[in-house]
């Protein structure tokens, strides 16, 4: 063992490209927890605070398994009523756009609809 490598910085700019924040994997987490625990589900405005927790909690775990080991994970989720009426949804960030990004989906029941929002911001 060298003296370098002895006391070799871990400190990373940038990570390694498999270790980027995949957006496309971190939709398939999302539609799938959607889709596992919203299935069959009626929206009940009493149980809608304990639901979207649960739910953003699920989300991060599950991507927190896949190995964004590095990253910052913001998950957002709105439930609301499904009543036929438009709903607009935004979000603003400040961040590095080579290695920070987000991954989101839509889940729609005849009683819900749900949106899911997770970002994935890149600890230096």
């Amino acid at each position: 063992v060298s003296f370098m490598d002895a006391g070799a910085n871990t400190y990373l700019i940038r990570p390694n490209y498999k270790d980027k924040f995949k957006a496309g994997a971190a939709k398939e987490c999302i539609r799938e927890i959607l889709r596992e625990q919203l299935y069959g589900v009626q929206y009940d405005p009493e149980e809608v605070p304990t639901l979207s927790r649960a739910l953003a909690d699920s989300i991060k775990h599950k991507l927190r398994d896949v190995g964004f080991d590095r990253y910052k994970l913001i998950v957002q989720v709105v439930v609301g009523e499904q009543r036929g009426e438009g709903v607009k949804m935004a979000a603003r960030c400040f961040w590095d756009a080579d290695t920070d990004s987000y991954a989101q989906d839509i889940f729609m029941n005849d009683s819900l609809f749900c949106v899911a929002a997770a970002f994935g911001v890149y600890y230096y």
